[in-house]
């Protein structure tokens, strides 16, 4: 019995390491096939690819597919220059814009683990102007005046980690939001040079609550606030502790706040249709408000919620190492717990946007997939994603140990078309 007993515990061994073997290997290209994928189907969303350029739905499309730590789908369509027909590079450099909330969520949660807070600490406790904060009550859109009752519990750093704070959206939000925020010098973080900050967010605690923390789910500057935090926590700009502790471990070699001069001419152009869908190349966004070369006019603006630029394959690093449960090549950024943690139903019975996802749940940083969900497309339920304003989108679904990345450099009608049926050509080439 002894004999047989240090045989299960040598196996439990065993195995334990050839676990940790797998979780810390790079990702690698292979053949579809190797990674439990068809060639045959995936062709399928090569084709329809090209075919989204040609109906003039976008300029191009990027994508890479990942499934069982390996890469069997890294393609791009289309072009960077609609002019002058320049093909969009599979290496360009993209401005991820939101999709920085997962990294600053991963940044945080690093840093948690560490004891540097508590879920539960207010906010107030490290940024002392969210002390005693107010509600918006009534508002008068002709003056943007406003009443407002007491908070009935200050914010959480919880709260801002799974949009539940009350706080709004500059520039994206209602118009309420959007008129108190401008008048109060508060941006949504993007362009950002005669700003600092520390001072910035410590205005932010100033301002009224839209609604009660912890009562609603609402997209927000939260995830700003969470950066300037990290700052506060660690000691360093945002800049510093991604390069740091996150970038520079994983082996993530293009993404960048700022991006360097000698990487300039990677970021790609960015598209939009105008009113009667013609695509053009843009240099100015959100009605002439943001410069698109943001990336590359140097900022000490570090928005937590939405600053980075980054390639796809550097992505992909990042989202593997989650569904490695916190690891990648040989590094542990979090432990698998604090994974689960993130990745599962944090809000509750609280709908996230509840006119178009009302299946949907938010963890910490990431929207999931709900088993009653899942019945309304291919993804498993238990799978967490987000995007960017500017057209870029992901997903890791646990259960088929894939991460799938989709970028269209574009705002146009014909991105709805695309996105209709780009998750059913993924998933039915699934091969095994």
């Amino acid at each position: 019995m002894m004999r047989y007993n240090r045989l299960v515990q040598l196996f439990l061994v065993l195995f334990i390491l050839l676990s940790e073997i797998a979780y810390s290997q790079t990702l690698k290209n292979t053949a579809p096939e190797e990674a439990g994928l068809s060639s045959q189907r995936l062709a399928r969303l090569e084709n329809a690819m090209s075919d989204w350029v040609k109906n003039n739905w976008i300029n191009g499309a990027l994508v890479l597919i990942a499934r069982n730590g390996k890469i069997a789908f890294h393609k791009a369509e289309g072009y960077n220059d609609l002019e002058t027909k320049a093909p969009l590079d599979k290496n360009g450099i993209f401005r991820i814009a939101s999709q920085t909330k997962a990294i600053t969520t991963v940044a945080a949660m690093m840093l948690w683990e560490e004891g540097k807070f508590s879920l539960e600490d207010s906010v107030a406790k490290f940024i002392p102007t969210f002390s005693n904060q107010k509600v918006i009550a009534t508002y008068n859109p002709a003056d943007t005046s406003y009443t407002t009752v007491p908070a009935k519990r200050p914010i959480t750093i919880r709260d801002l980690l799974t949009h539940t704070s009350g706080l709004g959206y500059a520039g994206i939000g209602t118009p309420m939001e959007n008129a108190i925020y401008a008048k109060n010098w508060i941006s949504g973080g993007l362009g950002v040079n005669n700003q600092k900050i520390g001072e910035v967010m410590s205005n932010l605690g100033k301002l009224p609550l839209f609604f009660q923390p912890g009562e609603k789910w609402k997209y927000s500057l939260g995830t700003d606030v969470l950066g300037y935090l990290i700052e506060i926590w660690s000691g360093m700009t945002l800049e510093e502790f991604f390069n740091k502790r996150i970038f520079e471990p994983l082996g993530m070699k293009d993404t960048y706040f700022n991006i360097p001069p000698d990487k300039a001419s990677r970021l790609v152009n960015f598209f939009q249709a105008d009113q009667k869908g013609v695509i053009k190349k843009q240099a100015k966004t959100f009605g002439g408000t943001l410069d698109m070369n943001y990336p590359l006019n140097k900022t000490t603006y570090f928005s937590g919620g939405g600053g980075l630029s980054s390639t796809i394959y550097d992505y992909a690093i990042f989202l593997q190492m989650l569904l490695n449960n916190g690891q990648y090549n040989g590094v542990r950024l979090l432990a698998r717990n604090t994974v689960r943690m993130m990745t599962m139903n944090q809000i509750g019975d609280l709908f996230i946007d509840s006119a178009t996802r009302p299946e949907n749940k938010f963890g910490f940083g990431f929207s999931l997939i709900t088993e009653s969900g899942s019945r309304l497309a291919p993804n498993q339920a238990g799978t967490y994603s987000w995007g960017g304003a500017f057209s870029t989108t992901y997903w890791v679904d646990p259960k088929e140990n894939m991460v799938v990345i989709l970028y269209r450099q574009i705002w146009s009608p014909g991105v709805a078309e695309v996105d209709k049926v780009f998750k059913t050509l993924v998933y039915q080439a699934i091969n095994d």
